[in-house]
């Protein structure tokens, strides 16, 4: 019976727990450094109503179908169970590429990874910040932030490329010079997100549901959250999402996070002048927000040793998107079916 675990709950890590439910035989383990689900799919709730939510990484989901093929199946699946439905709110900006289709999440974005980690049956543990990795009697020996070392059979990597190359333990040497260099070649784009929370009956009067911003130097994207996926109503307060630019994360990545909430407020008043005071604020820093370069060489995975498995994915090996993460999912899931 083995014993394998994922790091990373974010789209690829729980997709992967998913199709691997059919092939391994013991127990999967999920963990994560952050409070809940989600990853750069993050769904925050409001501190006073937990009703009132955001998405506060990835706003919708794109179908471009010349290129669904193998994944039409997870799209199809998906919307059957209510996950996914049709983004028909108006969207000042979008690029549609023709043929394309985009989907959006009722119950906010994080629902599909909660889906996939649900139909995986593993242990999901959170605020588990894995900090070595070393091996010990032919089983990894993993330790975190809190919490004693724990071994297993299988070591699956899925968070973003840069926090593999922390890890510290015998991965360290593990990891060989061509592998590194590979590693050390992918790049992440930064950006800022807020989710603003209003109270129930608060009136957001703008004909848009989100908007990409073309001419500020600070914030790309607005959007009424709510309205975004449909669900307008009387007891919940709407809910407004903003995420910057990326050169405007880059350029205040490690600067003081109040001075970087109020700057970016002030540039939404400019924006959207009626809009009312928020009951609440949450800030969310993208340090690694979008692939701007994936590892190369790789389809979508790479093994850093065999016997034990230790491997690593997610879009650092592919590309931002819905697709990308899917795609290692499957690759990472096919590279510890063949080694079983």
């Amino acid at each position: 019976m083995a014993r394998v675990l994922v790091v990373g709950a974010g789209l690829t890590g729980s997709a992967c727990a998913a199709l691997l439910r059919r092939v391994v035989l013991g127990r999967i383990a999920v963990w994560d450094k952050a409070r809940g689900a989600g990853g750069r799919m993050n769904t925050s709730r409001s501190v006073r109503d937990a009703a009132c939510t955001a998405d506060l990484g990835a706003q919708y989901i794109t179908l471009e179908t010349e290129r669904a093929g193998p994944h039409r199946s997870f799209y199809e699946e998906l919307l059957s169970h209510g996950i996914l439905k049709l983004l028909t709110a108006p969207i000042e900006g979008m690029v549609v590429k023709e043929g394309s289709c985009n989907y959006m999440a009722p119950q906010g974005i994080s629902s599909v990874v909660k889906f996939y980690l649900k139909q995986s049956g593993a242990d999901v543990f959170y605020e588990q910040h894995v900090t070595h990795i070393s091996l010990r009697d032919g089983k990894w020996e993993v330790s975190r932030k809190m919490g004693p070392t724990e071994q297993f059979d299988i070591v699956i990597l899925t968070m973003p490329v840069p926090q593999i190359l922390q890890l510290q333990g015998d991965i360290v040497n593990i990891i060989n010079e061509s592998q590194k260099q590979q590693l050390q070649s992918a790049s992440y784009s930064s950006r800022y997100a807020l989710g603003l929370f209003y109270e129930a009956g608060t009136q957001i009067d703008v004909p848009w549901a989100a908007q990409y911003i073309t001419d500020n130097p600070c914030i790309r994207f607005i959007s009424i959250d709510n309205k975004k996926r449909n669900i307008e109503s009387p007891e919940i307060g709407p809910s407004v999402v903003v995420h910057t630019t990326v050169m405007f994360g880059s350029e205040h990545l490690d600067s003081d996070p109040a001075e970087v909430q109020q700057l970016i407020l002030s540039h939404l008043e400019r924006i959207v002048p009626s809009l009312p005071k928020p009951a609440s604020i949450k800030y969310q820093k993208w340090r690694y927000s979008q692939v701007t370069k994936a590892v190369p060489s790789c389809l979508g995975q790479m093994i850093l040793h065999t016997q034990p498995l230790l491997i690593c994915g997610g879009d650092g090996f592919t590309r931002s998107n819905f697709d990308g993460c899917i795609d290692s999912a499957m690759s990472l899931a096919e590279a510890v079916k063949s080694h079983l």
